[in-house]
Formats: C-alpha cells, structure tokens, sequence
C-alpha cells in the first residue's frame, strides 16, 4: 500500500502523556465494526504505527488517536489508540484529550456549562462530559465502559522477583495490580527504572500464566499492562499514587485513565470504597485524576461497575509530517 505524502495531526497531552491526533492524509479504515477496523490497521497499516509513534517522529513512549467512522449509532466520533506496541482498546488519558478536541474542532456542538462527547472506543461507547466556559473547553470526565475485578489475590511466579501477588481489573483493558513494596518501592521515590523492570517482569508472568477472557470479545482478552501502587486502596482524602507500564514496557505519564477505572472496580469488589465516593490518583508527573464508581452493574458473569473519571488536558501544537521516498530510517526506529 502506497504511503501517504503528508500526514497531518494535533498535538495534545493529559498529565504530561503524549496524545497525537491524526486529522488528515491516513488512508481509509474499512471495516464494519470498530474492532474490525483495529484488525485493519494492525495487519495492514502498521507501518504508520511506527511513522508517527517510533522515532524521528516520535519516541518510544508516544501515544497516538487514529479517529475512524463509527458504527455505533449514536456515536459522535470512532476512535483507535496506537502506540509503541500495537493499538489498544481503551485509553482514559486519550478521552480526555479527546473530549476537548471534539469540543474546540466543532465536531460536536459546545453547550455550556458542559458538552456532552460519545465516543466509540474498540472496548465500547465512552461518554465524555467537558466543561465549558465562554465557549472555551476545560476539564473532562468521563464514564468508563463496565469495568470489574477479574482476579483477586492471584499468585504468579517471576524469574527475578520470585512469587507475586496481584489483582486484575478490567478498565477498559486488563491490567495487573500489585503494591510496589513488595518489590521494596516507592511509586514516589524509586528510580522509574526500577519501577519498569518490576512491572514488566509482572506483566510477563501474568501473561503465561493467567489466561483471560472478557464476555464480549475475545479481543478484548489481553493484559494491557501492570499498573505498581503506594498500596493505599482504602478509601481516603489523600492521593494515592500508582505508575502504569503497559505495551512494550512504556511508562504512563498520567495517572492512566483505563488503570484508575480499574483500581476502582477492584476497590469497590473489595469493599474498600463504596458508590459515589471519590478518590484521587497521582501519577509520576504529579498529574491528578479523580475517579469514583458511579453505578452497580454487570458484564456477562462478572459483578462490574461504571466508573466516572476526571482530567485535564492542554493543546500543544499541530504537525505536518512529510514522507520521503527512499528514507527507510525515517520510517521509523525505536531507541531505549
């Protein structure tokens, strides 16, 4: 398939977490549903993945949006998230930015005080509610899809840590949970060094020995990533902090929106919180997000929750990247 000449995008973050917005020269997506059009772009525009995450362009921990058409009526946007590994299913950080893109491009009608975005995630609809100030887009929450405790007080063998105990909780997407002093971390102190090889060293065990499912799509069974916290799960006024390593061990500079759906579905599972109370979650920039679960529900067997988060995010430029016949290197190369 023929390259694009130039491929144009917006530039935002969420907490400091890269988020570029394609907005032109990305061939069409076909496909009838969105997960269809996920299996499109990972078997045959990877290539792009990697022009516009990898460098020059990019770096080993960009995080990219690809919008597409959705097929869920109702929709206002459809949306795929990239980033240095593959495409994910669900990305809190990028719904936030999200939210005020779609606010401040027209794509959605601004009321005030709030906008009311939906967006078609490949997990499901995501429902996103911007504030807005004299037509001015501010702060984003959003309610998350059905969200649950897939794994309490499971034990997976590590070849450097030996056995860990973990939880997994679905945001969106799966992740593994474990404080970060079994480790002997701080979330807040160590070196993010050390925090990666701990977390990916979870990951890579969870991945061989727990097999997952989700009631409703088979692709929607991986574990995204390892999310290492302080441990405080119970309810309190205080932040509590946590770093997500997910993809190919790449570090979220936010409190990851999908991650705190899910701290929050295994806290509420574990009576730790009950409905409507709200937590803070702080990430390794500091960045805040506060989430809160908000409605008791189902997903297939599993008791789930919807959660409500909170963020901001801010405008960092637009881009156009050109793509010039015969420069292999510029399509792209990663370097840790």
């Amino acid at each position: 398939m023929a390259n694009p000449s130039v491929i144009t995008t917006v530039e935002m973050h969420t907490g400091g977490e890269p988020v570029r917005i394609v907005t032109g020269g990305y061939p069409d997506i076909p496909g009838a549903t969105i997960l269809e059009k996920r299996r499109f772009v990972r078997d045959n525009l990877d290539h792009l993945r990697k022009l516009l995450m990898f460098e020059p362009r990019g770096h080993f921990d960009m995080y990219g949006v690809i919008p597409v058409e959705p097929d869920l009526p109702g929709a206002d946007l459809g949306v795929l998230f990239m980033h240095n590994e593959g495409y994910s299913t669900m990305c809190g950080h990028a719904v936030i930015a999200l939210g005020r893109y779609a606010v401040e491009r027209g794509i959605v009608t601004a009321t005030e005080p709030e906008t009311t975005v939906t967006i078609q995630c490949p997990c499901g609809p995501v429902v996103a509610h911007v504030a807005v100030s004299d037509g001015k887009a501010g702060s984003v929450r959003f309610e998350s899809v059905p969200a649950f405790a897939f794994a309490l007080d499971k034990t997976v063998m590590t070849d450097v840590y030996g056995p860990v105990g973990i939880d997994i909780g679905y945001g969106g997407a799966f992740y593994a949970v474990v404080p970060a002093d079994q480790f002997g971390l701080d979330v807040r102190t160590a070196r993010t060094r050390d925090l990666v090889d701990a977390a990916t060293a979870v990951s890579d065990a969870a991945k061989a020995q727990v097999p997952l499912h989700h009631p409703n799509d088979d692709d929607l069974a991986f574990l995204y990533g390892t999310i290492l916290t302080d441990g405080t799960d119970e309810f309190s006024d205080q932040p509590s902090a946590n770093i997500c390593v997910f993809a190919d061990a790449q570090v979220d500079r936010s409190p990851t929106g999908s991650g705190v759906t899910a701290r929050i579905a295994l806290q509420h599972r574990r009576r730790l919180i009950k409905t409507g109370h709200e937590r803070t979650f702080e990430s390794v920039t500091g960045a805040l997000f506060t989430g809160k679960a908000v409605i008791e529900t189902t997903c297939g067997e599993f008791k789930a929750v919807i959660v409500e988060v909170s963020g901001e995010a801010h405008f960092t430029g637009e881009c156009r990247f050109r793509i010039e016949d015969g420069d292999e290197i510029g399509m792209g190369f990663l370097l840790r």
